[in-house]
């Protein structure tokens, strides 16, 4: 059986230096109380060195998340029942205004669901009369739609005009055609539509259907 040698006295370390490792350990963990852990956790920085390395603004943020979930905790107590706060509609009111505040300074637009509807809007031309017929849509708003016509042919051009003004952006355009189906879907906030003209000796009717999550379908000319 195999025994470890068992170090001479000569080995072992002296009092000496074993009050130097323990003096050197203390003075590290001193250093890095006063350095890194009291600046990131109570931005507390008295050397500066925190401040420098952006610790001690991390340890600010921690001082004020702990001071409002402190005070959140002390006014939720209040408001628990037989304590005798009573929560008033306008507590409710700002309390919902900080649910939707920070996607409003996100940038991002908070939308109300629409119901979808279906149209089927009949659209008769003179001989080289032209209209155009637009639904208001967001951007990624989508428009399922066809739309036939009975005695002829006619020109189209299905297309988008950004909200505000802007330059139109045409979608799909085609001459002497009797007909188109599909989806329409706005590559932008605005107006999107076709617009059509009959180049024929003879009058037209169109018969355009649309379905989809829009307030109404007009014509604009």
């Amino acid at each position: 059986m195999y025994n470890s040698d068992i170090p001479s006295r000569a080995e072992l370390p002296t009092t000496r230096q074993l009050i130097r490792s323990t003096i050197i350990a203390l003075i590290s963990a001193i250093v890095i109380l006063v350095t890194i852990v009291l600046p990131a956790e109570y931005a507390i920085d008295p050397t500066g060195i925190g401040r420098m390395l952006k610790l001690t603004e991390m340890g600010e943020i921690k001082k004020q998340l702990a001071a409002e979930a402190e005070a959140d905790r002390i006014k939720d107590q209040q408001l628990q029942p037989g304590s005798g706060g009573q929560r008033s509609e306008f507590d409710l009111m700002r309390r919902i205004g900080q649910w939707l505040v920070p996607s409003a300074v996100a940038g991002e637009r908070i939308v109300l669901a629409q119901a979808a509807r279906t149209d089927e809007t009949l659209i008769t031309l003179k001989p080289a009369e032209g209209v155009e017929y637009k639904i208001e849509l967001p951007k990624g708003g989508q428009v399922q739609y066809r739309w036939t016509v009975n005695g002829g042919v006619v020109n189209y051009d299905m297309h988008g005009t950004p909200k505000g003004g802007g330059k139109e952006s045409s979608y799909k355009a085609a001459r002497g055609v009797g007909g188109d189906d599909g989806t329409l879907t706005a590559g932008f906030d605005g107006t999107h539509g076709w617009f059509f003209r009959n180049r024929g000796s003879q009058p037209v009717t169109i018969t355009l259907k649309t379905s989809g999550s829009y307030v109404e379908i007009r014509k604009v000319m």
